[in-house]
């Protein structure tokens, strides 16, 4: 079976036993501000695992993708990836460790087809401080269920991975215990960092054992489930939450025990294929298969490389096909930096062209069978992906000349912060992206680089906030003080209507004069009385603010793609552009290219009056307003 099977058969089979399939939740989760990403199968379910009754009743089951860009390092490896999926289920306070382990070992035998001479099931130890004793329940559960399986399975009782390194398995093991940095489930990580009131417990997990050769035991130590090796791959995991933690530190057991069981459809896919390289199954090998056809260079002497492009790219389709575009704020940004790795490994392989839309339909396609419910934008992410691949090779083209010149000029050939800064600043080359280059190409960083780096920073938005009265130039014919106030309040109406009747608006058109502001904007339709209204009372909300406007210039490249600043006609500015920002720095109200002038704080402006709004050509609506 490929990925897609295993998903629909785990569904189908968890269904059999009384689950309630459940839609996934997206991977950029509404109303939380703990995380930038869904991380795991569990995350949505917290709330029920806590004790909130679910409306769907005790039994519950999805498929769940995920992101963990924790492990973006990692990536290159046979098994790490920032994308994965969970196959999920839950018991709400009704079934416990017996139904759990003969479940899923009955899924992985039976439905997947995997070898049960060749799964590993570790299980709690037990802590005497806590008096919380070894989970030889879950061990005798797993002992029969072998048994049943034909095989005799020998217990291993080792303790410590750093004691599984030099001790190894024995024959006949398939069973061991070790402590609660291996098998002990809580939101706090360890044992002894559980919170307070919150359900916790052993977990057992499931690996699935590639074989002896896969063992690099000069650098990992023997091998054992735990272990870092090749040779054992974590397949699944089940938390039996049957512990709460007291306000005096102690555990006690819980009335209504939880099981949380999660396990990886990539790496149960990679077990049924018996491939320890979880970039050989159907979700990746085809985008690996296309990466080679494009680069005309093989997966076997490029490992690293297409790994991380099929990893980041996989996980930048999904993010835009929910709707989120690359920026430089949180998700927007982790968005961009998956696409500028991917492409940045892309030139390592002598690719030189644009190619991510060869690449997302092919992803697209593994993804058919994924609902509408979170993957909203589909039909948008080519597009969206394309545009920023464009964008993101014109700024690496600069940015990398730039760079070998000031390397050059340098006497030892060292970049430093205030280099970096530079490349940021004026060529819109990332700070991050300068670094990576750097260490790929062997040249040296100066040893406070950051440091430098961000002293750079801080004295740039500081000259930015003090820019000085009387710098203005270009733009109005009238530079009076009314004719300078209405030209604020013009990029403050563009942003209100941005902000409350479409985000897609953009000016079109503007003409002021000491008397008024008129500004054209497309819009196929009237704003109603109550668009409108919103409108002003947003104006004047933001001039009752008083809040700063300033401006400094920047490569047009990077005002465009970087900074996000409005502006027509991009292809008539010079390649130096003043911006002007109105707000915190950091989260404009607006950002505009433009030759000013302005009023240095909104507080100025006065009480803003819209006095008319109509139609000024096809598509195109114009707004009259003044200020008194």
């Amino acid at each position: 079976m490929n990925a897609s099977e295993i998903r629909q058969k785990f569904l189908e089979f968890q269904e059999k036993r009384g689950h309630k399939v459940i839609p996934p939740a997206p991977l950029v989760l509404e109303n939380d501000p703990t995380t930038l990403f869904t991380g795991s199968g569990m995350q949505p379910l917290l709330p029920y695992l806590l004790g909130q009754p679910h409306p769907e009743g005790k039994r519950l089951t999805d498929s769940q993708p995920s992101m963990r860009l924790q492990d973006i390092e990692d990536v290159g490896d046979p098994r790490h990836t920032t994308v994965f999926e969970m196959l999920g289920n839950w018991s709400l306070g009704d079934y416990f460790k017996e139904e759990q382990i003969r479940g899923f070992f009955e899924f992985l035998t039976k439905v997947v087809g995997l070898d049960p001479n060749k799964i590993y099931v570790t299980c709690f130890i037990g802590n005497e401080k806590y008096g919380i004793p070894k989970d030889t329940e879950a061990a005798d559960i797993w002992k029969k269920v072998f048994k049943e399986a034909g095989i005799d399975a020998k217990i291993a009782e080792i303790g410590s991975a750093e004691d599984g390194d030099k001790r190894g398995i024995k024959e006949g093991e398939h069973i061991f215990f070790y402590d609660d940095h291996e098998n002990w489930w809580s939101r706090g990580g360890g044992i002894d960092t559980t919170p307070i009131g919150d359900p916790c417990g052993p977990d057992s997990e499931v690996f699935y054992d590639f074989g002896e050769d896969k063992q690099d035991i000069e650098r990992y130590g023997k091998a054992h489930p735990a272990s870092d090796g090749a040779r054992f791959m974590e397949i699944g995991n089940q938390v039996f939450m049957q512990y709460k933690r007291n306000e005096d530190g102690t555990f006690s057991e819980l009335t209504h025990k939880n099981v949380d069981f999660g396990g990886g459809l990539e790496r149960i896919t990679a077990a049924s294929i018996d491939s320890f390289d979880v970039f050989k199954i159907s979700l990746l090998k085809p985008i690996i298969d296309k990466i080679e056809e494009i680069s005309g260079k093989k997966y076997d002497n490029n490992t690293d490389e297409m790994r991380i492009i099929a990893d980041h790219l996989r996980g930048a389709y999904l993010l835009s096909a929910q709707g989120l575009k690359p920026s430089n704020k949180q998700q927007g940004y982790a968005l961009r930096r998956l696409i500028r790795r991917a492409i940045l490994k892309a030139l390592d392989l002598g690719i030189a062209q644009d190619f991510i839309p060869e690449i997302i339909p092919i992803i697209a396609e593994n993804y058919k069978d994924l609902p509408d419910s979170i993957l909203t934008t589909r039909e948008d992410a080519v597009a969206v992906l394309e545009k920023e691949e464009r964008a993101f090779r014109q700024t690496l083209n600069k940015g990398l000349k730039e760079m070998h010149k000031m390397v050059g000029q340098d006497e030892d050939g060292i970049l430093t912060g205030v280099d970096l800064f530079k490349l940021q600043d004026t060529y819109g080359f990332p700070f991050e992206v300068s670094v990576e280059e750097a260490y790929r190409q062997n040249i040296k960083l100066s040893d406070n680089y950051k440091e430098e780096f961000d002293k750079a920073l801080a004295e740039q938005r500081e000259r930015s906030k003090t820019a000085s009265k009387g710098m203005f130039k270009g733009g109005l014919e009238d530079h009076g003080e009314m004719s300078t106030k209405y030209h604020t309040a013009t990029h403050l109406t563009l942003a209100a209507l941005k902000k409350i009747v479409d985000k897609d608006i953009y000016q079109k058109g503007s003409n002021i004069t000491p008397e008024r502001m008129r500004l054209d904007f497309n819009y196929d339709n009237k704003l109603t009385p109550e668009q409108k209204q919103a409108v002003e009372d947003q104006v004047n909300e933001w001039i009752k603010a008083d809040l700063p406007v300033v401006f400094d210039t920047y490569d047009k490249e990077y005002a465009r793609d970087e900074l996000k600043a409005e502006g027509m006609f991009w292809e008539k500015y010079d390649d130096k552009v003043k911006v002007y920002t109105i707000g915190d720095f950091d989260k404009p109200i607006s950002r505009e290219i433009c030759g000013g002038p302005h009023v240095e704080h909104t507080g100025v402006l006065g009480h803003f009056k819209l006095k008319k709004e109509e139609s000024s050509a096809a598509g195109i609506r114009r707004i009259k307003a003044i200020l008194e």
